[in-house]
């Protein structure tokens, strides 16, 4: 069967592409005013670094891997759902860890020492509320997650265009 892949899926592939690599870099290579690999360090050790970036990587595989077995096919209802639960279930890891505390004060006192010290030098463009605040990066990928799951919401809920066959 010839796969007919649509532009939305593209978008999705090169938003999981996006989010991967905030995954490997994120707490391991610097940049610059996006992250403080050394605060990071002072926090947590490298072993437990590097089982926090390898747990989201492989999450983030096993997504772009789930939309490339069946890119410009019909996706089984099995993996449709999938690939809106799972990334729906780290979004909302995302927003229990940084947005309700932030907008809402439940939660931030347990996170404000931990994210002062590892956050608090990077850039941000919102501001300081209930200790915390989320930095620039992580709204980048916060963002990037919500969009992937519209995307994917978008394909499920759309007919591909139909395809005439060539005339020779």
């Amino acid at each position: 069967m010839k796969r007919t892949i649509r532009f939305s899926e593209r978008l999705l592939i090169f938003g999981y592409a996006m989010i991967l690599l905030f995954m490997i870099v994120q707490d391991l290579v610097p940049l610059g005013p996006f992250n403080d690999i050394q605060a990071i360090a002072s926090v947590q050790s490298l072993s437990d670094t590097l089982a926090v970036t390898m747990i989201g990587v492989v999450q983030i595989l096993l997504l772009i891997g789930g939309v490339f077995l069946f890119i410009g096919k019909r996706y089984p209802i099995w993996v449709r759902i999938w690939l809106i639960v799972h990334p729906s279930c780290i979004l909302f890891g995302a927003i229990m860890s940084w947005w309700i505390p932030y907008l809402f004060g439940i939660g931030a006192e347990e996170k404000v020492e931990r994210y002062q010290i590892m956050f608090g030098d990077t850039h941000a463009f919102f501001p300081v509320m209930n200790g915390i605040v989320p930095n620039t990066l992580h709204t980048i990928f916060h963002l990037a997650l919500l969009a992937c799951i519209i995307l994917t919401i978008f394909i499920f809920s759309t007919k591909p265009p139909i395809v005439l066959p060539e005339k020779r």
